[in-house]
């Protein structure tokens, strides 16, 4: 295969979009297929919408100087392919950079519009490497399976830093959401947040469905009642058997019916919670027992969270049991063996990593504060994260050391790896480019 038909096989505008963007191409040396010069001042604005793909570039081109669009192609003929030359959102594009210029293009005015055919002025070794990169993806894990380990750690723990807050800014998305619902009530934002982290992956949308359904003044005010709010949420959660000869549940759904009426309380959005696949200490009757324990021990949890400056404060927060109904039981009328229900510190730590961290980060930008350092501090003092993903990692030769680490590699594989945005990518951009 000649190297022609292999630059066709593995090129795509995205790598056009690429060399553009972070000029890897010897731009200095650059000119139009007429043979004009390109001074080139800024590649404009990145454009993942309709329309041109880089807004507001700023170039010259031989005399005369530009302001305007450029719209990049695999080939020149592309632009009448798209049908371009009748979209007046293309009126105003400068530059037309190609990787293959087969045909000149005109503006509705019949002007040429100046053409760079870029494969003149990309070294062989960044193609290469491109190709290289993206070869047998179908075989490997990742992309750069083959080369992470030769990358320097100065760039993967950089790029690193720069996921675990791209992760973080990914959240507070959601958390916006959840704000806005509750309009603008963070303690109830941190309810249905910590709700849904306490239903692990398996009742995560259950719980907070559940906590949904529940106006947060309502926790408020029973806060003093640690058996009112296990009431509220195992009634909510339907999981107060019917028909049964043990005491407390029958007493729990007597005050749930006095709740429910009292409140006007609703079921009817609410999810099915599930057992299945669980170990006992996630059942969802422990879950709900320890948060309603929660509630009832810090009711000013939020403002004690977000103003904690040491993890063992928030670990000091946490440190709570289920009643001491649970201390013998799993599910309600089966009778084990005598274990006070505690939260875990490997449970906390979830807790901190995916409800906790991202909230205060969220409520810092809000207060226009900056808690960055402090986060970081926190993230990098808890233990990583146990996955198949973190375990793959450590085959090529990237230990998690902490927390930070496993989430940063957890963002890698599932918003660049994945997809394949190698091209997006500090450690795809570096592979290239070296």
């Amino acid at each position: 295969m000649s190297d022609q038909s292999v630059s066709e096989l593995f090129m795509k505008e995205d790598f056009l979009h690429y060399l553009w963007k972070y000029k890897k191409f010897a731009f200095a040396k650059a000119k139009t297929t007429s043979n004009e010069s390109i001074h080139l001042v800024s590649v404009g604005q990145h454009n993942n919408l309709a329309g041109p793909d880089f807004f507001n570039a700023s170039l010259q081109i031989g005399a005369q100087k530009w302001a305007g669009n450029v719209e990049i192609h695999l080939k020149s003929s592309d632009w009448y392919a798209h049908g371009h030359e009748n979209d007046p959102s293309y009126d105003n594009v400068i530059l037309h950079v190609v990787w293959e210029h087969d045909i000149d293009i005109y503006r509705k005015d019949k002007t040429p519009i100046p053409t760079l055919n870029l494969q003149e002025y990309v070294s062989q070794d960044a193609l290469q490497n491109y190709k290289e990169l993206f070869a047998n993806q179908s075989q490997k894990w990742i992309n750069c399976e083959n080369d992470f380990a030769t990358i320097p750690s100065r760039v993967v723990d950089s790029w690193l830093e720069r996921l675990y807050f791209e992760r973080l800014d990914r959240k507070t998305t959601v958390i916006e959401q959840v704000l806005k619902m509750s309009n603008g009530d963070w303690e109830a934002v941190l309810f249905i947040q910590l709700m849904r982290s306490f239903g692990t992956k398996v009742n995560a949308a259950a719980f907070e469905s559940l906590a949904q359904q529940i106006d947060y003044s309502i926790v408020r005010k029973n806060a003093q009642e640690p058996f009112r709010l296990e009431a509220l949420f195992m009634g909510m959660g339907e999981l107060l058997p019917q028909e049964t000869i043990d005491s407390y549940p029958l007493q729990l759904q007597a005050e749930f019916d006095y709740l429910k009426q009292k409140f006007s309380l609703s079921k009817e959005l609410t999810l099915p919670l599930q057992f299945y696949g669980l170990r006992p200490a996630n059942f969802p009757t422990i879950r709900l027992a320890q948060i309603a324990q929660l509630y009832h021990k810090q009711p000013q949890l939020f403002q004690l969270v977000m103003t904690a400056e040491t993890l063992e404060q928030i670990y000091k927060l946490f440190e709570i049991q289920a009643s001491p109904y649970w201390d013998t039981h799993f599910n309600f009328g089966k009778s084990q063996k005598k274990r006070s229900k505690k939260l875990s510190k490997s449970f906390i730590d979830l807790l901190i990593i995916n409800t906790i961290l991202p909230l205060r980060f969220q409520y810092a930008k809000h207060q226009g504060r900056d808690e960055h350092e402090l986060i970081l501090k926190f993230i990098q003092n808890i233990k990583p994260e146990k996955n198949t993903i973190i375990q793959k990692f450590q085959t090529l030769g990237n230990k998690a050391d902490h927390a930070q680490d496993s989430q940063s590699l957890i963002e890698l594989k599932t918003q660049y790896c994945d997809p394949n945005h190698c091209l997006s990518c500090g450690i795809g951009n570096y592979l290239i480019s070296n």
